[in-house]
């Protein structure tokens, strides 16, 4: 007999083992078989916090039967292009499948990634082919690597495990708000990439995808750092910010439409303070707290994205001449500060045009204007919100210093923003420091611009074949393409391609 046991609850200084003798009592025998399914930290009542499971429990050993995939038939070439979750987990199921794709990427290994994202953080020298948004692992890989998502495709768990399977924390299977944190993500991509390569896929680094050729209205062949060569199937998983590949497939006649995203900045705050304003004076002995806060004080909805407990703002450009600021924490979470994008919805007529790549170009005009202001070299500017409220320029920090490394310069947001921007921001900082004490503190550091929350186009498929329109053979996939929003998502929607495409050769 198994049952599933919902609503069991442990006091923070309680060890999970009591959740077996909890089971024994609903199950009024000896628990042989026992499995978490879900954890979330209950916080509504500060002074009796607890964490809440759901869990999975029987009287008999069990073993969950494993999933067996037909195997296709014939071989076909099949490129991927990116090395993200989209392009990682697309490769892992065709393999399950029996195709062995050949994943080609612009930048390098994680490993030798990780080493040049050290040296621009260090150093202010940016690689344009190696840096937090390009390489093995994606634009998360240099994140909090959290995992939760607001889709519900039933892909997701599969997702959860399977970064379990290659090295994750347990726990990501089964947290209310997983994460993996940068280091572990690095880890976890690294094994990825060898059990491919060992089931017969294999990867091209440094390898940018610079043309496809279209006959008839199917591919033919696509070019590989200017070379061509023939393909069958083309799954295009590149990132938000493959601006040249987007430029390129319109060239060659993909549709591809404007969508709307969010620009505005990071917001750093003491992790201590916001320990006290979630859990109260009990904080230290609970996970790092975060928070995720919505305003609609003004016409333009302002919320918080990518919040990272114990965290480091990081420069995040991929192009010369552009300051771009993103969010990192490791699984730890222990740093001195949190950090989370502050940002505003942009709406298309924001854009000033109604060219597809418009939004690439109003994005653009913010991180170049950024590092102008700064005074170049990639220093971000920055401003406290005390200052920023009062329409008056900063001159120095409070008790919260900035984490950004290669330098910061002191820049009044509004030389950076449209009006738009900057006016949705000021009132929503108020009205979120009612939900969250101490939000719009004085000393909290406003860092710019954080830009890149998800890609400015989507490029159009079928509801079914989920082929590009006019591109038979051509898959748009993931964030980059428009159709997912974050690692989890992202990666069910590689999934999701490998099992359409798939399904053509079965």
């Amino acid at each position: 007999m198994r049952k599933i046991l919902t609503g069991l609850a442990l006091r923070p200084h309680q060890k999970e083992s009591a959740l077996v003798k909890l089971c024994e009592k609903k199950l009024h025998a000896p628990c042989r078989y026992f499995r978490i399914l879900k954890k979330s930290l209950d916080a509504r009542d500060k002074s009796d916090i607890k964490w809440v499971y759901s869990v999975e429990c029987g009287t008999e050993p069990y073993v969950p039967p494993l999933r067996v995939f037909p195997k296709a038939v014939g071989a076909p070439k099949v490129v991927i292009a990116g090395a993200g979750p989209a392009g990682l987990f697309c490769a892992l199921r065709l393999l399950d499948y029996g195709i062995a794709p050949v994943i080609v990427e612009r930048g390098r290994r994680v490993e030798e990634r990780a080493a040049d994202v050290e040296r621009f953080f260090a150093t202010g020298v940016l690689d344009p082919a190696s840096n937090v948004q390009f390489g093995e692992g994606g634009a998360g890989t240099f994140s909090d690597g959290k995992l939760n998502t607001q889709t519900n495709d039933p892909r997701n768990r599969d997702v959860l495990e399977t970064f379990v399977k290659y090295g994750a924390p347990a726990e990501v299977a089964y947290l209310g708000k997983p994460h993996i944190g940068s280091k572990n993500l690095r880890t976890v991509v690294a094994n990825m990439r060898r059990d491919i390569e060992a089931r017969g896929g294999r990867f091209r680094f440094s390898s940018t995808l610079t043309d496809v050729v279209v006959r008839g209205g199917k591919l033919c062949a696509v070019c590989v750092n200017g070379e061509e060569e023939a393909c069958d199937e083309l799954v295009l998983a590149v990132g938000h910010s493959a601006r040249d590949t987007f430029s390129m497939l319109l060239a060659r006649g993909l549709r591809i439409e404007q969508k709307e995203f969010a620009v505005g900045v990071r917001i750093e705050h003491l992790q201590s303070a916001i320990g006290k304003a979630q859990y109260g004076a009990g904080y230290a002995a609970l996970p790092a707290a975060d928070y995720k806060l919505v305003s609609h004080a003004s016409e333009r909805a302002v919320f918080t994205f990518c919040m990272c407990p114990g965290g480091t703002v990081v420069p995040a450009a991929s192009e010369e001449g552009g300051v771009v600021v993103n969010g990192m924490s490791e699984f730890e979470r222990d740093g001195r500060n949190a950090n989370a994008a502050l940002v505003v919805q942009v709406r298309r007529s924001d854009f000033g045009g109604e060219h597809p790549l418009a939004g690439v170009a109003f994005q653009r005009k913010l991180e170049r204007a950024a590092y102008l202001a700064a005074g170049g070299g990639y220093k971000a500017p920055v401003q406290l919100v005390g200052d920023f409220l009062a329409d008056r320029e900063s001159y120095y920090f409070g008790e919260v210093q900035p984490t950004y490394a290669p330098e910061t310069a002191f820049v009044p947001m509004r030389a950076i923003f449209p009006a738009a921007i900057t006016d949705a921001l000021k009132a929503a900082l108020p009205d979120m420091d009612r939900r969250l004490a101490g939000f719009a503190a004085c000393d909290a550091v406003l860092t710019g611009v954080e830009s890149r929350t998800s890609s400015p186009v989507r490029i159009v498929r079928g509801a079914k074949d989920m082929m590009a329109e006019g591109a038979a053979g051509i898959y748009p996939c993931g964030e980059g393409c428009g159709y997912a929003g974050g690692i989890t998502s992202a990666a069910a929607d590689g999934l999701r391609v490998a099992e359409t495409l798939a399904g053509k050769y079965l």
